[in-house]
């Protein structure tokens, strides 16, 4: 009896994980977070259902993100919430096993690459390959990157931002900054800590970064009431944050971003530099989604610059092309454990 494998590409984010079918396309799209009873040593809730208690547990339960910047930071529990993610896409099966494509940042040493292969490969998987995030969000944006002509892609992640210019089915120059939705949750904390004196958590400043934040100076004007810990009294309390106090916090992080992706420019071949002139710069990830970011990388770098369609799905339908044709793609652009 003959039984078919399942393709399977994941995008192993630090924010969420998002799933791709052959022939189904997206059909899971979680946050990357474990609730695990530290008592029991058990794992309670995967996902939605697991951060839903960031900030909210008992002493005995614990939410974890297990990927941290982009790569692996607790092993056991990422293999887990892989072994999860699989049985609930594909189910269970001793006769067939899924072949699965993973994404990983650019710039992962060889050992995290071996971490995410075996976690992979432990999670059920049949075969597991690797591809690098700048590649698969170019196919998952679909942008002919088997051409012989230049393209530029910028990958805002939870945990890092991958840049690249790629051509011919690989990349020829690229640079990863461990800054991402994170590193902006982070800086309006601190903010807000500073200029208001308040204590607020990570989900009250991804509110406010994606309800209100902006990172150009003719960006959205508006402002919120938040809730958090006032520092001088220790007591619950209501203050406002504006599109400005937005800007102010995210002002170091977005500075750092331009300047990589400066440096990828000017490391750019010539010919591949006219190219990414005549066709622009291309946005993806959830980062790709803060107010006013288009608009302060084209006045940084004078090169149009375009939020793809779909941008949190990018990076996991270009793994699935990646499966489905791999001939688009230049030999030893895919790391994996098994024969293409």
């Amino acid at each position: 009896m003959f039984f078919n494998s399942v393709d399977i590409g994941i995008d192993l984010g630090t924010a969420n994980i998002l799933v791709f079918i052959k022939g189904k396309g997206i059909v899971l799209n979680e946050p990357s977070v474990v609730a695990i009873d530290k008592d029991k040593n058990k794992i309670l809730a995967v996902g939605e259902e697991a951060r839903q208690m960031i900030g909210r547990t008992p002493g005995n339960i614990v939410a974890i993100r297990p990927l941290k910047e982009g790569v692996i930071a607790n092993y056991t529990i990422t293999q887990k919430m892989l072994e999860y993610v699989v049985n609930k896409v594909a189910g269970k099966s001793f006769f067939s096993k899924p072949r699965i494509m993973v994404c990983i940042p650019t710039g992962v040493t060889s050992v995290e690459k071996r971490a995410v292969l075996e976690a992979t490969m432990q999670a059920g998987a049949s075969k597991t390959y690797l591809i690098e995030e700048p590649l698969a969000a170019a196919l998952g944006a679909g942008l002919d990157i088997a051409a012989a002509a230049g393209s530029m892609v910028v990958d805002i992640g939870g945990g890092t931002t991958d840049i690249a210019v790629l051509s011919l089915g690989g990349v020829v120059v690229d640079a990863s900054l461990r800054i991402g939705g994170d590193a902006f949750d982070e800086a309006i904390i601190r903010h807000v800590k500073r200029i208001h004196n308040v204590l607020i958590g990570e989900r009250t400043a991804e509110e406010i970064k994606i309800n209100v934040a902006t990172v150009h100076p003719e960006g959205r004007q508006v402002e919120q009431e938040v809730r958090g810990r006032d520092l001088v009294t220790g007591l619950p309390t209501t203050i406002k944050v504006t599109s400005e106090d937005g800007r102010k916090a995210l002002r170091e992080s977005v500075a750092s971003l331009v300047a990589s992706v400066r440096s990828v420019l000017e490391k750019c071949p010539p010919e591949l530099s006219a190219d990414i002139v005549d066709k622009g710069i291309y946005l993806t990830g959830g980062g790709a989604l803060l107010d006013g970011i288009s608009q302060v990388l084209k006045d940084e770098t004078g090169i149009d610059t375009y939020v793809a369609e779909q941008p949190l799905d990018c990076v996991a339908l270009g793994t699935g092309k990646a499966l489905i044709d791999l001939n688009k793609l230049r030999p030893g652009s895919i790391v994996g454990n098994g024969s293409l």
